[in-house]
């Protein structure tokens, strides 16, 4: 039974106009087109390409790639529409910064944030190791020597990587005054005001579009220098976190002992242990049984920054980040890439 184009588009969820135009790009010709009228009719065993069609339109998937999922495999498919989510998320978090920044300059001239003093600076003393600090002038690198400080009404997030490790801290503000927005500051001078962050109850953070980043301890003021520079986009790692195939709690102070002198080691998991070689072997509380090897000055460093008796290594797999959680500090999260073992 053929079927008009208003019907079918009825049927379908699609408008006759655009009926219209995907038989135009060969995208959904019609059954039958009548030589005499030039009327359209469609047949009933066409919803599925139609719906499909229609579906992948609604997610803004470019015709290039529509034509190619038409007739695609459904594996394909799915494949095609996790690679355009991946795009829309990248386009989503680069409009959301921009938009950040212009409201930043727009809707306020200066944000303030009202910071617990030992706070901010126990933040500085976890996040800042994570930068890399190598001085090179290459745009990224630029960014890559910074600890990003984003302030929002709900809390400051502090973060710095240097590719091989991300550490995040967040402090949830005592008072907040303008508009959201991130400034980058080269992470050895935020290092050079911790000790002095530390030392008051509490330090008042400037932002101001064109000007340096203000802390204010009582009536005493430092300024640093803010860098002009595209941060790298971390929360998609974070959001990008598969469940944890394993995690294990494990002694800090014992597990920075056992990665002393080390270069790269292998733990072997397993519910109550965590073993290195042969020599070393550590209680543990284990939810599996893995191997996995890490460069040991990158872990010690992550271990170094977490507070507490107690770390909790949450591992998806040996090519993904690895979470290191303190026991004590649910705010401070550090991702540690593992290394290939031989073998």
């Amino acid at each position: 039974m053929r079927l008009t184009i208003s019907e079918f588009a009825r049927l379908v969820g699609l408008a006759p106009s655009a009926l219209r135009f995907y038989d135009d790009c060969g995208l959904l010709p019609p059954a039958e087109v009548d030589a005499t009228n030039g009327y359209r009719y469609y047949d009933k065993s066409q919803q599925p390409r139609a719906r499909l069609l229609r579906d992948l339109r609604e997610i803004d998937l470019p015709l290039p790639d529509v034509r190619l999922a038409l007739d695609a495999a459904p594996a394909e498919v799915a494949a095609l529409v996790r690679a355009h989510l991946r795009t829309l998320e990248a386009k989503s978090t680069a409009t959301r910064a921009a938009a950040t920044r212009l409201l930043a300059q727009l809707v306020s001239h200066r944000t303030t944030a009202v910071l617990g003093g030992p706070e901010f600076a126990s933040a500085i003393r976890q996040v800042a190791p994570a930068a890399s600090a190598s001085g090179t002038d290459d745009d990224l690198q630029v960014a890559l020597d910074c600890v990003s400080i984003e302030v929002a009404p709900e809390e400051l997030t502090f973060v710095a990587t240097d590719r091989y490790r991300l550490a995040v801290r967040t402090v949830r503000p005592q008072e907040f005054d303008g508009a959201p927005g991130r400034v980058l500051v080269r992470a050895d001078e935020l290092t050079g005001v911790s000790r002095w962050a530390a030392a008051g109850d509490v330090v008042r953070v400037e932002v101001e579009a064109g000007a340096p980043l203000r802390l204010v301890r009582g009536d005493d003021v430092r300024e640093l220098a803010v860098v002009d520079a595209e941060y790298p986009a971390y929360q998609q790692i974070l959001d990008g976190l598969t469940p944890p195939a394993c995690r294990v709690a494990v002694d800090r102070a014992a597990l920075l002992d056992a990665l002393a002198g080390r270069d790269v080691v292998a733990f072997d998991i397993d519910t109550d242990a965590l073993r290195i070689g042969d020599e070393v072997k550590l209680d543990a509380v284990g939810s599996a049984a893995v191997r996995i090897g890490f460069t040991a000055s990158l872990l010690a460093a992550a271990l170094e920054a977490s507070v507490g008796p107690d770390v909790l290594l949450e591992i998806c797999a040996q090519d993904r980040p690895v979470v290191v959680r303190s026991a004590d500090q649910g705010t401070f999260t550090t991702l540690v890439m593992p290394v290939r073992l031989d073998g």
